[in-house]
């Protein structure tokens, strides 16, 4: 018996840019998460044609499109439960203890990917921003059952 997957995509501090690779990566995903920073509204039109998009507001995103942003959103894809917010510096729950299995920001412009008490915390890192020697990139998160399989993908 074949087992049913989903992919999502996640993509954060775009800045108001969506470069052609980004949307190349994620043509493949059944729902977009955008961990903030997003820029402009445009950003979120473009990503709505490729699929469903669940973004939260990040620091940088001002203005009346902005305004409708969450600050947060809960996801919960095949029964995996999962956290989004902008910045995990500004995270106010025990993740373990609420039964999440991952939680996914941006704000770094870093990629990370670290396992806490059965958690595991995600950073798409920048798609247009990158800091120090790291590439643009985003993750393809990979459900099957109730595992999650992250993978990052390089904008380069």
């Amino acid at each position: 018996m074949q087992k049913n997957s989903l992919i999502l995509g996640i993509i954060s501090d775009t800045h108001g840019a969506l470069p052609s690779s980004a949307v190349n990566a994620l043509s493949c995903v059944d729902l977009i998460i955008h961990a903030g920073d997003i820029g402009k509204q445009a950003v979120l039109d473009d990503l709505q044609k490729i699929a469903p998009v669940f973004p939260v507001k990040g620091n940088m995103d001002k203005g009346e499109w902005a305004d409708q942003l969450p600050d947060t959103q809960v996801i919960d894809q095949g029964g995996v439960l999962l956290y989004v917010l902008h910045d995990s510096s500004n995270l106010d729950l025990d993740p373990t203890a609420a039964g999440f299995s991952a939680v996914i920001s941006g704000h770094t412009h870093q990629p990370l990917l670290e396992e806490h008490d059965g958690v595991l915390f995600i950073n798409p890192g920048s798609a247009t921003q990158p800091r120090w020697n790291d590439p643009p990139s985003i993750v393809l998160l990979k459900i099957t059952d109730k595992t999650i399989e992250p993978h990052f993908v390089s904008l380069k």
